[in-house]
């Protein structure tokens, strides 16, 4: 019998766009290898596909409780919650009903499958979720997670969790870290969540993931080898990281799209397509700050004016206020859209592969999600990098001193000026060092399409995992 025949692997992940998105991905990359994949995730996701126009077919499509592509399953279980509760504004309150009433269920979806006869070869879960190792161990199936952020933030992670008193305070911003593989860090270049002025729950839930490594048999990377080469080294020794990424769209490393999907939670605006193909080549800023960050009124009027500044045609991603968040989201002023008609383009939401891909785009303004961060460097795009929180300091500091494909905006109490903005726009187009980064940028490119190419390094690494959960079949 074929490993086509015999290997079914489940996939579990939060029901965020983030998450699901490289977890999709690396579905793709499975079936492609004769894998059968079940991804399994919350209700939530059904609801949102069920409501929403712009989730893709095989969400929208789900009448039933199994939703059926090319030799992948989607499965839903209860995390407790009415389909309406706000789990962003009730986080704690979420997380809670995910690792009691949500164990309960996908434990039950487990023993659903065995009881059909059907047995899984692996379950792959997502980090953010420790407790699915877990039920892997009582139902006594091997576990992988996949790590959906940088191996240098897994690594900072495991350090610090792991032995937290050979850190120092991490008070002072400038305060200087050396750790194994990595370029010598600040404490402003840390994950927000080690910070002792962090109290976010998503905390509990990374030291829980690290604090039980022992019960996970592989951690895999959305990374590659030839791009955090010393760091993934350096964690031979702790809890090895395998790089088998980066999880982007196949079209945007050149391949065809063997299966179709990905998750948008806003619908995309792809006439900003037709847009950018009406300018010339490497001219337009494009910025966007991802599916969750919300930035105030003053980054929002900064950013605007250094855009009008600039004189760049720019296209600008801002998505409506949420409505569970208070005081987030700006809005852009009557005057300055006036100004700057015809020159800029602001949408809600826009098909970001497809805009990274395009001739027209010369940098990138980013908050530095690393889903975004990978998007960028498979492009071969410049970065203007503006973190937030959680990982995106820490990537900020990567693109910048270790990929070397960017400019990091300088803040004052997490604001840039409007001048600061303007000059890294003219750093990463026109200035001294823009030929360099932009040649580092499409270096990296090459790179990136090399690694998941038949028997480039994440290419093999996936070989090898999928040999290693099948070698007792």
């Amino acid at each position: 019998m074929g490993v086509e025949d015999q290997v079914h692997v489940l996939v579990v992940t939060m029901a965020w766009q983030g998450h699901i998105n490289p977890m999709l991905k690396l579905a793709k990359r499975l079936v492609s290898k004769g894998v059968h994949v079940t991804i399994a995730t919350t209700e939530g996701t059904r609801y949102l596909a069920t409501q929403k126009p712009n989730t893709p077919t095989s969400f929208a499509t789900a009448e039933n409780t199994t939703v059926r592509t090319p030799q992948i399953s989607l499965e839903f279980f209860s995390d407790g919650l009415d389909l309406e509760f706000d789990r962003l504004k009730y986080f704690d309150c979420y997380i809670e009903s995910l690792e009691t009433i949500g164990y309960k269920n996908l434990s039950n979806l487990i023993q659903d499958f065995t009881n059909d006869g059907k047995k899984f070869s692996c379950i792959i879960s997502n980090p953010f979720m420790p407790w699915v190792p877990k039920i892997a161990t009582k139902c006594g199936i091997p576990c992988a997670v996949l790590w959906i952020q940088a191996c240098t933030v897994y690594s900072i992670y495991c350090h610090y969790f792991k032995n937290p008193n050979s850190f120092p305070p991490l008070i002072d911003p400038h305060e200087y870290i050396e750790l194994p593989g990595m370029p010598k860090l600040q404490v402003k270049d840390l994950p927000s969540f080690i910070l002792p002025s962090c109290s976010h729950p998503i905390q509990k839930l990374v030291s829980s993931f690290i604090q039980n490594l022992d019960e996970i048999k592989w951690v895999l990377a959305n990374s590659f080898d030839e791009l955090e080469e010393e760091v993934i080294k350096s964690m031979a020794s702790l809890h090895p990281i395998c790089p088998i990424g980066p999880l982007v769209s196949s079209s945007l490393l050149g391949q065809e799209e063997s299966i179709n999907g990905s998750v948008d939670m806003w619908i995309p605006e792809d006439s900003c397509i037709d847009w950018l193909d009406k300018k010339p080549p490497s001219s337009v800023v494009y910025i966007s700050f991802g599916s969750v960050a919300s930035f105030s009124q003053k980054q929002i009027d900064n950013i605007a004016m250094a855009l009008k500044n600039s004189n760049r045609p720019f296209l600008w991603v801002i998505k409506p206020p949420q409505k569970c968040l208070e005081n987030t989201g700006g809005e852009l002023s009557y005057d300055f859209q006036k100004e700057t008609e015809g020159r800029g383009l602001v949408v809600a939401w826009c098909p970001q592969e497809k805009v990274l891909m395009h001739q027209a785009v010369a940098c990138f303004i980013t908050h530095c999600g690393w889903n975004s961060t990978l998007e960028t460097m498979v492009a071969g795009v410049p970065v203007i990098a503006y973190p937030d929180w959680t990982d995106q300091p820490t990537v900020a500091k990567l693109v910048t001193s270790m990929f070397n494909v960017g400019v990091r905006l300088e803040v004052e109490n997490g604001v840039a000026s409007s001048e600061e903005i303007e000059r890294c726009i003219m750093e990463v187009t026109n200035g001294p060092e823009a030929a360099k980064i932009q040649r580092r940028a499409l270096e990296l490119k090459e790179a990136a399409k090399k690694a998941v190419a038949d028997g480039g390094s994440s290419d093999a690494n996936i070989d090898q995992f999928i040999r290693e959960f099948t070698e007792k079949l």
